[in-house]
């Protein structure tokens, strides 16, 4: 896969595929604190996250998407997936981030509730894995409260930008697990 054309919309938020000119708007919203556990470094400039963007769009098996606002088309992060396998019948969600005034709120749930319902109920998959750098508690507690369960610590098997080496927490969601979590992030979205 490389560029696409998926786009999902719902719960006051739309995904949109990613796009080099997305990058000026986007990149005002991050910093390197917030960058902080990506296995890429913080790109330091609008054109550096341009340059980023292309070349997700060009990794195969990845999907990468701009979150936006669905009344004012701001952007609020990008999300993607990525190692798509669909005759092995999963995908990964993740390299998430959102700007600090989209952190903690219905952002995320949002997005990964789109992105849940894409993999299991239009792609029929099987398993959708997350992952994080383990010293990167906030993306930890978030993946858990979306309902995935957690797998494992694999350790050392991250280099961080900075050329640290990190452990990763998998963490994923089943088929027969996703009426469940998609009830608890229904829930969380219309609290």
């Amino acid at each position: 896969m490389t560029a696409h054309d998926l786009a999902l919309e719902g719960h006051g938020i739309r995904l949109t595929p990613a796009h080099p000119d997305d990058a000026a708007e986007a990149w005002a919203l991050t910093d390197a604190a917030l960058w902080a556990g990506m296995t890429t470094p913080w790109p330091e400039s609008p054109d550096a996250y341009a340059e980023r963007i292309e070349q997700q769009r060009q990794t195969p098996g990845m999907l990468a998407f701009m979150v936006r606002d669905a009344e004012t088309s701001g952007i609020r992060g990008s999300t993607t997936f990525y190692d798509h396998a669909p005759a092995q019948g999963r995908v990964e969600i993740g390299t998430t981030w959102y700007g600090r005034a989209f952190q903690g709120g219905r952002t995320n749930p949002a997005a990964k509730l789109l992105l849940l319902e894409q993999a299991f109920d239009a792609w029929a998959l099987n398993r959708v894995a997350l992952r994080c750098d383990a010293r990167n508690e906030r993306s930890a507690r978030a993946i858990e409260r979306l309902g995935a369960t957690p797998e494992g610590r694999l350790r050392h098997h991250r280099v961080a930008a900075d050329g640290s080496i990190g452990d990763t927490l998998y963490f994923s969601i089943l088929r027969e697990e996703w009426p469940g979590v998609r009830a608890g992030l229904e829930e969380r979205l219309s609290a």
